[in-house]
């Protein structure tokens, strides 16, 4: 049997409509004892069947109204401006590169949504990949996979492909956060404007991001929560 399409298309205004059967967990972070986000807490696997149809389609709410959060409930239709900003130009055309030993990171400030994976107490990937240590650049590897939003790679030379963390196609619910899009599930925003879909994106259900669909840690400054 052929598997269907697994897709998130933003609706005008509206919520994300995810096609094709996509898993949904919840998610949250572990931390260090400075408060450094260093792994993933998996939660419970969200329930879908009685949200979704026959097509396995459910609706996930973008303007941080709902009261059945993560789904829909209608609340949009108070008033939400889902206008969307996100770039439309490539990772490649915008991320700025960081050349060390044998590695490259490059970095796209513009989509970061702040999870913290970057930074430790004393040194950070900026730093790290500069360091020639092969115990830290190991340690920078695993902090720029656990990118959720992929505004953080890494690379072994200019014309390699990203080393990419093997991520199964899925949408994660990251407490009090937004979506992480996992796997390279194709995003379409409800305009019409080209989205670049990537192996990890994370896409705002706050309501207040500046470049909507896409997250940009703004839903640490309203306080959203998912209660």
């Amino acid at each position: 049997m052929r598997r269907k399409q697994l897709r998130i298309e933003a609706t005008p205004d509206g919520p994300y409509g995810v096609y094709g059967g996509v898993d949904l967990v919840r998610v949250g972070y572990v931390t260090d004892d400075d408060g450094h986000s260093v792994d993933w807490a998996p939660r419970a696997a969200v329930d879908t069947s009685d949200q979704a149809d026959d097509e396995g389609t459910y609706w996930l709410c973008r303007c941080g109204r709902s009261d059945n959060k993560p789904f829909c409930d209608g609340s949009h239709n108070d008033g939400f401006d889902g206008t969307e900003a996100a770039p439309t130009s490539t990772y490649d055309e915008r991320a700025k590169v960081m050349q060390g030993a044998g590695v490259q990171v490059r970095d796209d400030r513009g989509i970061c949504e702040h999870a913290g994976f970057c930074t430790r107490a004393h040194t950070h990937v900026w730093k790290m990949v500069r360091s020639g240590d092969p115990e830290q650049l190991a340690q920078m590897a695993d902090m720029i996979d656990h990118c959720p939003s992929g505004a953080l790679t890494q690379r072994a030379q200019s014309e390699a492909a990203d080393d990419e963390p093997q991520l199964a196609p899925r949408v994660l619910v990251i407490d009090d956060g937004p979506l992480h899009v996992a796997g390279g599930i194709e995003v379409a925003r409800a305009d019409g404007e080209t989205i670049e879909s990537r192996n990890r994106m994370t896409l705002c259900r706050c309501g207040a991001s500046a470049i909507k669909p896409l997250c940009d840690g703004s839903h640490a400054n309203v306080e959203f929560t998912d209660s």
